[in-house]
């Protein structure tokens, strides 16, 4: 199945992706994508309902604004310097193990929405990922049952601020966490459409430039580790997310640099999961109500 969200920002509502291609909304059967939900069994009783033919389920009109395909996550864990090619484009040592850190999750954000330059920023970069979407309560999960806490896959990019997170001293996480850094889908795709989540293509356009081209396959550390080694240090709930990390290609690993400007589209896709488009823009106020 694919899931989806639509609607205006911090309003979105639950919908569906058919295999013919029309998108259905859900909401009369299901509150949110969110933690009760993948806690409480709603991938089963949405497969029920899909194959049902999803009765009550209006078509949307293909305008709608699509909103990240889970709500807000109660975690954003990710994974830094999980591609060698990566590790060494940034000249900080290959680590030995995850490195790990958190990204606010008030930066999420929808897969086609704008990705604004945080006031005082210089140096924003770009980092397509694979993103991981918990479906069960996890708790230091041998490797061998990792995957089958996995609900699904969506295609993730991690916007930072290189500015914020290397020049002004203590841990990433400022750098990673503005507002709309965190834009996730189209749709979330279920684990039992992605059998091996190391065998995927994962790329980054830039105005049409092919920035990243590489695939899940060259991680260091696999998805299923991931799991297990994360949830060894924290318990991991329904609906968390996790970001594997990126391979190289990123702004701050080019001689020059080559960091984004207000203006330039953002292109980040993952095989079989969809594309994410962001335009980028200067930075304005922003509204605490719509985040």
């Amino acid at each position: 199945m694919r899931l989806i969200r639509f609607g205006d920002r911090g309003n979105e509502e639950p919908g569906v992706l058919l295999a013919d291609g029309r998108r259905v909304d859900a909401s009369a059967e299901f509150l949110d994508y969110d933690e009760g939900f993948f806690a409480m069994g709603g991938l089963e009783a949405l497969a029920e309902w899909v194959a049902d033919g999803c009765p009550g389920g209006a078509e949307l009109a293909p305008e709608v604004r699509l909103g990240p395909p889970v709500a807000r996550p109660p975690k954003l864990v990710c994974v830094g310097k999980n591609y060698l090619d990566h590790a060494k484009e940034l000249g900080e040592g290959i680590p030995t193990e995850p490195t790990l850190f958190m990204k606010a999750t008030s930066a999420w954000s929808g897969p086609y929405d704008e990705v604004m330059i945080p006031r005082g920023a210089t140096k924003l970069d770009y980092e397509v990922e694979l993103a991981v979407v918990i479906g069960r309560t996890t708790a230091d999960v041998d490797e061998r049952e990792a995957l089958a806490r996995v609900a699904g896959y969506a295609t993730f990019c991690d916007f930072s601020e290189r500015a914020f997170q290397k020049d002004m001293g203590g841990q990433w996480t400022k750098g990673k966490s503005a507002d709309t850094f965190a834009p996730m889908g189209p749709w979330l795709v279920t684990a039992d459409e992605v059998p091996d989540p190391q065998g995927l293509r994962l790329w980054c356009k830039v105005n049409g430039e092919v920035r990243q081209n590489s695939w899940t396959g060259d991680m260091m550390h696999p998805v299923r580790r991931l799991v297990s080694y994360i949830s060894r240090f924290m318990t991991l709930l329904p609906g968390d997310v996790i970001a594997t990390g990126t391979p190289g290609g990123v702004a701050m690993g080019m001689t020059p640099p080559r960091y984004l400007q207000a203006g330039d589209l953002v292109e980040c896709g993952v095989e079989g999961l969809g594309e994410l488009s962001q335009r980028v823009v200067a930075y304005r106020c922003p509204n605490p109500s719509t985040f």
